[in-house]
C-alpha cells in the first residue's frame, strides 16, 4: 500500500519527487501531455509538503510557476494548499503551495 505524502519523511518525499520527475521526462519525451501533466501536479504536491504553510499569508500576492504574469492573491490556507483568486477571476481556486511564488515587492 502506497503512502501518502503527509505520511512521508522528508528523505521520502525528496525520493518521491525525484521518481515522478522521472517519470514525467519519460512522458514528455513519449508525447503523453496528459500523463505529464499528472506527474507535474503531484511534483507540486510532494513539494508542498516540504514547505512550511505558516510562510504563505492571507492577503498576500503571489506568482503562480507555471502561468507567467498571472498572480494569486491568498484567501485562506488548508493545509498544503492555498485558496484565493487569480488576478481578474471572481472563481475560488486552490493552489498547492509549491506552486506559489512571492511576488516581489516594487
Amino acid at each position: 500500500m502506497e503512502k501518502r505524502f503527509s505520511e512521508m519523511s522528508e528523505q521520502e518525499l525528496r525520493s518521491e519527487i525525484a521518481l515522478l520527475s522521472e517519470k514525467a521526462r519519460r512522458a514528455e519525451q513519449m508525447g503523453m501531455v496528459n500523463e505529464f501533466s499528472v506527474h507535474e501536479r503531484r511534483i507540486a504536491l510532494a513539494k508542498s509538503y516540504l514547505l512550511d504553510p505558516e510562510d504563505f499569508t492571507s492577503g498576500e500576492q503571489y506568482e503562480i510557476d507555471g502561468d507567467p504574469g498571472s498572480t494569486f492573491t491568498i484567501d485562506y490556507m488548508n493545509g498544503t494548499f492555498a485558496w484565493g483568486y487569480r488576478t481578474g477571476n471572481s472563481e475560488i481556486e486552490a493552489f498547492p503551495i509549491a506552486m506559489l511564488i512571492k511576488k516581489e515587492q516594487q
